[in-house]
């Protein structure tokens, strides 16, 4: 079955090669004045009233037809000369995407409705549901470290079973969840043992605090084996945390989101930062999100495109003028 595709951008290996292009309208300048030229001498030579008696039939515009055609065969040699480039969105077929989601005690306030933690995965389950069903999720939960909480599968059931049972602990280990993210995504292989592309969605509301690994190093290195990660997020800056102390006093934190890092893990790997500040804003992102992972762009050289095109207007420009005229131009 052929796989619909749609050209997203053009782009040119050879762009100063379009200077050129420039001479079509000059050529054409040149041929409008010739013509000019030819009537002025005809009417100099001869009375314009008898011409219609010297010629069976005036050809009119028609004359210029084959002369128009070889123009824009002209710029179409041209532009296929700069080697365009056309970038071509597909569907994907097989891809792996990790979940990797921040179980921090920041991700219990309630500022997302009802918490942040259980806004994340009511919308991570959604998401889930609009994944192409070839492609593998695997699920990493994180605070002061980085766990699987299930590896990449084709099985849903186990994914929604994974995000229900995720629990608020200590710490945002970012730098491990990259890690630990870009490892189980490099370890799923498609039926022909190649591995398929792999992305990391990150939800979180903070910055580093604990774990081994800086994420500088984890983001790195994620760039380098070309996965991309997607932060999304989560907060706003009237987040608090309540938690109740010895004594039966309650004890308020203020956990504002910092999005300082998530923004530069995002830019530095190739991925895209967004910003859920409610329930309904974070089920936007996943929705995005799921429509720009099921595509995958790629590039192809149009020149012969062009090359072709332009060798079948010359050979209709060609033909018109012979049998018109009986001289190819």
């Amino acid at each position: 079955m052929r796989v619909p595709a749609a050209v997203s951008a053009v782009s040119f290996q050879w762009p100063l090669v379009l200077v050129a292009l420039v001479a079509v309208p000059i050529i054409a300048a040149v041929y409008l004045r010739r013509e000019r030229g030819h009537e002025g001498r005809a009417a100099r030579f001869a009375n314009p009233a008898l011409l219609p008696n010297l010629l069976p039939r005036s050809p009119g515009g028609r004359r210029h037809i084959p002369f128009a055609i070889f123009l824009v065969a002209l710029a179409a040699l041209l532009v296929g000369a700069a080697r365009p480039h056309a970038h071509v969105s597909t569907k994907r077929e097989e891809a792996t995407v990790v979940l990797a989601i921040d179980v921090s005690r920041s991700m219990t306030a309630k500022d997302v409705r009802p918490t942040r933690l259980a806004a994340a995965r009511s919308a991570a389950d959604a998401f889930v549901r609009k994944v192409p069903s070839k492609f593998r999720i695997g699920v990493v939960s994180f605070a002061s470290r980085a766990t699987t909480a299930v590896p990449p599968t084709l099985d849903r059931d186990l994914v929604h079973e994974a995000l229900d049972v995720q629990r608020a602990g200590l710490g945002t280990a970012l730098g491990d969840a990259v890690n630990l993210s870009v490892t189980l995504g490099r370890r799923a292989r498609s039926r022909d043992g190649r591995v398929p592309p792999t992305a990391v969605v990150m939800i979180s509301d903070g910055s580093q605090q604990g774990g081994n690994i800086p994420w500088q190093r984890a983001v790195a290195r994620a760039r380098r084996l070309h996965v991309p990660v997607y932060t999304i997020l989560v907060g706003t800056p009237r987040g608090v945390v309540r938690q109740t102390v010895q004594g039966g006093f309650t004890q308020i934190t203020q956990v504002p989101p910092d999005p300082d890092t998530l923004r530069s893990i995002a830019r530095m790997s190739g991925g895209r930062y967004f910003t859920a500040t409610n329930d309904a804003r974070l089920r936007e992102v996943y929705d995005k999100l799921g429509s720009r992972l099921g595509k995958h762009t790629t590039s192809r050289e149009m020149t012969d495109v062009f090359a072709a095109g332009s060798a079948a207007l010359l050979l209709a420009g060609a033909s018109l003028s012979t049998i018109w005229f009986r001289r190819p131009l």
